[in-house]
């Protein structure tokens, strides 16, 4: 650290019967003492009585009061000429805005240094609001759009908002709560955060980082088919709408109101489900997981503008990317503003928000909506990513982090709430013009339920470029946030554990992660990239997040802000992740897409690869242990006990006292 910035502030006292002479050979000697302190290696470390008692020997008679308690005047630079005050007490400028004052003491010339922080001052946000709109805009990602509203109609539609809710209440928003306020309170990522409070599970924090990179992989390639649909947008008549293209089948049939004509068997296809899936994805060309083919290089290109704007975004840290979730963060809820209002002037819109909100109570006595209750609000709002842990630390110390994680998680379920509406009017509007039931349109979920039903809703809308072109802009701001936040929750915690060598390489080690995240993309982007998407999503980051939040659960019980918090942390929170997990394993996901169903061996890479990022947790406790000095039962011992934090320590330097 820069030997400057141990320079304190300082006073020197003189005789009132110096002459004028006498004050000058007194600042040469004050300029002498500034140069051998700037050669001290070392820093002393003094009691609190120190600054005690000096105020108490030193008194001035006029001028300002500072924060050490002495007075102060106006001469501004040690090598100012004498001024009338100084007889009387006055003021230098020091090292990197310091100040020396003059205080008249009986026949004393002391140097008093005052205590300061050698800590680099940790980044802020520049405003409130732009924590509040990063942290929305991570919560409000895709899967509100899409994922939601197919799991409510799925588990009794009206009726499953009443699990949702209780899952919220008393395991969701105690999460999120308390990754918030651990965040704040200690001011680091999910890495170092854990010398303060058990430094043997420091694992969980590399575990994350490990699973951010994993999301990472893939996540971001559903932003680059997204951006390839809005730049195929752009045109009067969109690709998805007839079946005249190169890519079209003989089964490619168009369902169009006006034409009752049209006949539909179960071999049909729709233009939309051709033009996903044989032009943006071209998963004809692979015939599965065992051979995935060539890179497609439209999508390779698409992501790496995706990537672009992330590195951009993030480089500079929470003060480029406040700015910019002002629009990614908002502009999605201009859209399904507009979308909304435009499905629900849609002939048939009424049928698909009654299929969605119609309750069927006797589904509340199955044990899957339950399931599915607590896995929709604990990957909503995102806790054991690291993300909150991180926006967190860069708050002031005071902020109300209490408010923040109720405004916040509620405006999320709110979100979700609302998309279910955008979502199905329009699906009523294709049910209408296709003459089935809703259930028959609604039964794609995922992406496919916006590339390929809502795109083909679009495309027979009046105005159906406009609509087009907003639309896919706000599917690529909803994963643009949340890749913001993801990355960002590494960053932080790479640079706390790493100060010194990343700190002030910040835009090096972006750099270099962006285009991990770019190479680690390349499996998804080929013609079978959409079966790695699916590996990802269902055995990546599941059962790996959720038994990481189940470790913080258990380990970060070290204050107590309220009775009902408190219960939540230590017996519900973990009995509702218990469940999840424990269901996961008990009744594993069939994974299939489309026509493909994925053979016994992807279920055992699946886990192979969800485990590769916990091994983190016990190899770093093996790696602790070995590492620690004394005998195992000290090391044990030390590798509980939370290390002081920085923070708490005076640094004071004296550099002469006479």
């Amino acid at each position: 650290m820069d030997k400057k910035n141990m320079m304190m502030t300082s006073m020197l006292t003189l005789d009132r019967g110096e002459t004028e002479d006498e004050m000058e050979k007194g600042r040469e000697e004050m300029e002498v003492e500034e140069e051998k302190t700037q050669q001290e290696e070392g820093r002393l470390m003094l009691a609190d009585d120190l600054a005690e008692k000096l105020p108490k020997c030193l008194t001035s008679g006029s001028g300002q009061q500072v924060s050490n308690g002495f007075a102060t005047s106006t001469p501004q630079n040690s090598r100012e000429g004498p001024s009338s005050e100084a007889s009387s007490g006055g003021t230098a400028s020091g090292p990197e805005g310091g100040t020396r004052s003059l205080v008249p003491l009986a026949g004393l010339r002391t140097l008093v240094v005052q205590q300061t922080s050698l800590e680099r001052p940790r980044e802020t946000w520049s405003k409130k609001l732009d924590f509040l709109l990063s942290v929305i805009g991570y919560a409000v990602d895709l899967g509100n759009v899409w994922r939601f509203p197919y799991i409510c109609y799925q588990n009794g539609g009206g009726a499953f908002l009443l699990p949702y809710l209780l899952m919220a209440v008393f395991g969701g928003v105690p999460l999120f709560y308390m990754e918030l306020a651990l965040g704040q309170f200690h001011h680091s990522g999910c890495i170092s955060i854990w010398k303060h409070v058990c430094p043997i599970f420091k694992g969980i924090g590399f575990a994350i980082c490990i699973i951010a990179l994993y999301i990472a992989f893939y996540y971001n390639t559903i932003m680059a088919w997204a951006l390839y649909y809005l730049l195929s947008s752009f045109q009067s008549t969109l690709p998805w709408s007839t079946c005249s293209n190169s890519w079209n089948t003989a089964n490619c049939n168009r369902y169009v109101f006006t034409d009752r004509n049209v006949s539909w068997s179960n071999s049909s296809t729709s233009p939309a489900e051709e033009f996903y899936t044989r032009q943006v994805l071209q998963i004809h060309l692979s015939p599965g997981l065992h051979q995935l083919g060539f890179i497609s290089w439209q999508l390779a290109l698409c992501l790496l503008f995706i990537f672009t704007i992330v590195y951009f975004s993030i480089w500079k840290g929470v003060k480029t990317s406040g700015k910019v979730v002002w629009v990614t963060a908002t502009f999605p809820y201009l859209v399904l503003l507009v979308l909304l209002i435009r499905g629900a002037t849609l002939p048939g819109a009424w049928r698909g928000v009654v299929f969605y909100l119609k309750p069927d109570w006797e589904k509340l006595l199955s044990t899957t909506v339950w399931i599915d209750a607590a896995a929709q609000i604990f990957f909503s709002l995102g806790p054991g990513f690291g993300v909150l842990l991180a926006f967190a630390s860069y708050n002031p110390f005071h902020n109300n982090c209490y408010k923040d994680a109720l405004v916040t998680s509620s405006v999320n379920c709110l979100t979700s709430f609302l998309s279910g509406f955008v979502i199905f009017t329009v699906l009523g509007y294709m049910a209408e013009m296709r003459q089935q039931d809703v259930d028959a349109v609604a039964k794609d979920a995922g992406p496919s339920l916006l590339f390929i039903i809502y795109a083909e809703a679009i495309s027979n809308m009046p105005a159906a470029t406009f609509f087009s072109i907003i639309f896919f802009l706000m599917i690529i701001m909803l994963g643009l946030d949340s890749t913001f936040a993801g990355l960002e929750g590494v960053i932080t915690a790479m640079l706390d554990e790493y100060p010194h060598v990343l700190v002030k390489r910040r835009e090096k080690f972006v750099f270099s992660l962006v285009c991990v995240c770019y190479l680690g993309a390349l499996s998804t982007l080929t013609y079978g990239g959409a079966f790695v998407v699916k590996l990802f999503e269902e055995y990546a980051t599941g059962p790996a997040v959720i038994t990481v939040v189940l470790l913080e659960v258990i380990v970060m019980l070290g204050f107590y802000p309220g009775c009902f918090w408190r219960v939540c942390w230590v017996a519900i929170c973990p009995c509702f992740l218990l469940f999840i997990i424990i269901s996961f394993l008990a009744f594993p996901p069939e994974v299939r897409l489309f026509d493909y169903h994925y053979p016994p061996w992807t279920t055992v890479l699946g886990y192979c690869i969800g485990v590769s990022s916990f091994i983190c947790v016990p190899a770093y406790m093996v790696y602790h242990l070995i590492s620690a000095k004394g005998t195992f039962q000290q090391r044990l011992l030390k590798s509980i006990t939370p290390e002081p934090s920085s923070d708490q320590q005076r640094d004071i330097v004296v550099t002469n006292a006479v």
